[in-house]
């Protein structure tokens, strides 16, 4: 199917976006600031399609510059619809500096808050995650995952309880490396998790092997990180204009062209790039709105990408 028809198509069924071959369409924009949108498969609450990540960029003290720059990026990401932001004790101040500034910007529950566990032991790992609820001055997380799988079964008791009780709205586990992915797939046939965050980007595809379509197959929702392959991705493709065809999908930049090329897998749920600039900021955002390529269109730029 061509993108004209296919948006045509789109419009007469009144999605405002794309449907890729595996056939889980995202759900149309209900206003100037909202982007796209998927649903998180256990509950059927949506979320927009891409978010924020606050590793390096957010552990900084609340009191320099870099802290009001920080508070730019946060307005920058509600105003063009973003909502999940995610953070994790490994990150040093970053869960508190996300506190700070939520509560200094009013925006407090404008968020999605999704943190994690990264310790051993039952006690240790209630004491930190009780620790993280105090730094994000939350009442209630929206999500709580393990963080890159440490002492992931211990945690994961405590959480189904923490969920059973309404403490947590959400669990899950991540990781990082595509090594983890074989022992993330067994997880979730062992577990029945809402998330899983793992790495994928257009420098690393495995996850479209098994993972994926496993997360898919399980109903489970997907965060995406290291979207950009922390940053390697740009080095790339650094002095390399966009494809001219890139315009057919509403691509404008080459983050955008990372960030559709994730989002288009409907497995995915949220892809959550971090920044500390503000512009950056609302670039990423905006690979959250039009058209998302069909599976053609990814395997396209896959090609194009491979062959830079």
């Amino acid at each position: 199917m061509k993108n004209i028809s296919r948006r045509n198509f789109l419009k007469t069924a009144g999605i405002t976006a794309g449907v890729t071959a595996m056939g889980n369409p995202v759900l149309p924009q209900t206003g100037p600031n909202a982007m796209l949108r998927r649903p998180i498969p256990s509950s059927g609450e949506e979320i927009p399609i891409v978010g924020l990540g606050t590793w390096q960029q957010f552990d900084v003290d609340e009191n320099s510059a870099e802290a009001g720059q920080l508070a730019q990026v946060l307005k920058n990401v509600l105003a063009k619809g973003g909502r999940l932001i995610d953070s994790s004790p490994m990150y040093g101040r970053a869960e508190a500096m996300i506190g700070t500034l939520t509560q200094a910007g009013g925006q407090a529950d404008d968020f999605f808050y999704a943190t994690k566990v990264w310790t051993s032991g039952k006690l240790e790992g209630i004491r930190q995650m009780e620790d993280s609820f105090r730094k994000m001055k939350r009442k209630t997380m929206d999500l709580m995952q393990v963080h890159n799988l440490l002492d992931v079964e211990t945690h994961l008791t405590t959480l189904k309880l923490w969920k059973e009780q309404k403490k947590v709205r959400y669990i899950g586990a991540t990781h990082y490396s595509s090594s983890a992915h074989p022992t993330l797939e067994q997880l979730i046939a062992r577990h029945r998790l809402d998330f899983l965050q793992f790495n994928f980007n257009l420098g690393d595809r495995n996850a479209e092997k098994r993972l994926l379509p496993a997360a898919a197959d399980k109903g489970v929702a997907v965060i995406i990180n290291e979207p950009f392959g922390s940053g390697t991705l740009f080095r790339r493709v650094r002095g390399k204009e966009l494809p001219e065809w890139a315009k057919d999908w509403e691509i404008n930049s080459w983050a955008q062209f990372f960030l559709k090329y994730i989002l288009a897998h409907t497995a995915v749920t949220c892809a959550i790039p971090g920044t500390s600039n503000p512009n950056h900021a609302t670039d990423n955002m905006s690979a959250g709105f039009g058209v998302l390529p069909d599976e053609a269109g990814r395997k396209k730029m896959a090609a194009y990408f491979d062959a830079l």
